[in-house]
């Protein structure tokens, strides 16, 4: 199993940016695929990014242009950008991994809040 401890949240400002990490107990280098999530506030959790563990990254369709995300073997972390921040992503954001030949995400970290003022 891997745990995952997500950082980087806060309020900010409509139009601000953000970077959130989220780093895992173990190496995420081979089979691991990770992903971000997020849960607003009266709504489901939603997908946002994924990236695989060559480091090809797919985004929902929701996140195309302002969410980046990506990650760094060495530190067993993944990070997701966000810019041009919406007072819509405020969110409860979370970190997941799968391991790639599991269909869904299995593990979750605690999450980050996003809140966006205008």
């Amino acid at each position: 199993q891997v745990q995952l401890l997500e950082s980087g949240g806060g309020s900010v400002q409509a139009g601000g940016s953000l970077e959130l990490s989220c780093i895992a107990s173990k190496s995420i280098a081979r089979d691991w695929c990770m992903g971000w999530f997020r849960r607003a506030p009266g709504k489901l959790r939603e997908g946002v990014a994924h990236i695989d563990a060559d480091g090809r990254t797919t985004y929902e369709r929701s996140a195309e242009g302002r969410f980046t995300i990506s990650k760094d073997n060495a530190k067993n972390t993944v990070y997701l950008k966000i810019t041009n921040l919406k007072p819509e992503d405020t969110a409860m954001y979370y970190c997941a991994a799968r391991l790639c030949w599991v269909g869904g995400y299995e593990l979750f970290g605690q999450g980050t809040q996003v809140t966006v003022s205008s």
